[in-house]
């Protein structure tokens, strides 16, 4: 799956004026907070990829760590622990004792934007890191994609057309011989909270994805990895 000009996470990335100034705005309002890209979290060697949207003002931008700290991140967990792919329910904070097993989590654009609404041309900016992610999965692999800009970012990384792969719930999609992009309503609290996405609709997808996983026979073998 390897593309030339991929680039691996920096986390004082500033290449996106708008960003990096709400950042700097945010940081001064809330000095605790990490206020800074936020790194994928997981296993190095997942089959595995989750891609969301961005980190939430209170969420991942406070704590560091993907879906961390919000209510975006309670189903998540709880649904990967159900699937074996996390060794406890619930993500606390960049310490705490949770490891991910053949997952990794990460997000189209790694800062937090105003209104949590990153521009077009801002996900465009930051998809060169989601590539190296891309690009760095083993054969076979699985993406799941957290919402219809997560993707599309996807798609735009593959050189994909984004007509030929509709978003829907639930839909898979053979990007290639050896890559599958599953998607999903994002875990938000609005979209679980009106019932958009139900836990069983949500677990449908990780069924789904570790159906795929368990026929293919990709197994990162390094359980636990932070």
């Amino acid at each position: 799956m390897s593309q030339k000009n991929s680039s691996k996470f920096d986390p004082d990335c500033r290449d996106c004026p708008r960003l990096a100034g709400f950042l700097d705005q945010v940081a001064l309002k809330h000095p605790e907070y990490h206020a800074r890209p936020v790194a994928p979290f997981g296993d190095d060697n997942a089959c595995l990829l989750i891609v969301g949207l961005a980190p939430g003002m209170h969420g991942a931008n406070a704590t560091g760590r993907p879906f961390t700290g919000d209510h975006a991140g309670i189903l998540l967990y709880r649904t990967l622990f159900e699937y074996g792919f996390s060794n406890q329910p619930e993500s606390v904070s960049r310490d705490d004792a949770l490891q991910l097993s053949d997952c990794r989590i990460t997000n189209a654009v790694k800062c937090l934007p105003p209104q949590n609404k990153p521009l077009l041309d801002e996900v465009k900016q930051c998809n060169h890191y989601l590539r190296a992610e891309i690009d760095g999965l083993p054969a076979p692999a699985v993406i799941l994609a957290l919402g219809k800009l997560a993707h599309d970012a996807v798609l735009r990384v593959l050189g994909m057309r984004l007509s030929a792969y509709p978003f829907g719930h639930a839909a898979m999609h053979a990007v290639t011989d050896e890559l599958y992009l599953i998607d999903s309503y994002h875990c938000s609290r609005y979209n679980t909270q009106t019932r958009r996405l139900t836990p069983e609709m949500f677990g449908d997808v990780f069924r789904l994805a570790r159906q795929v996983l368990d026929d293919k026979e990709c197994r990162s073998g390094v359980p636990g990895s932070r």
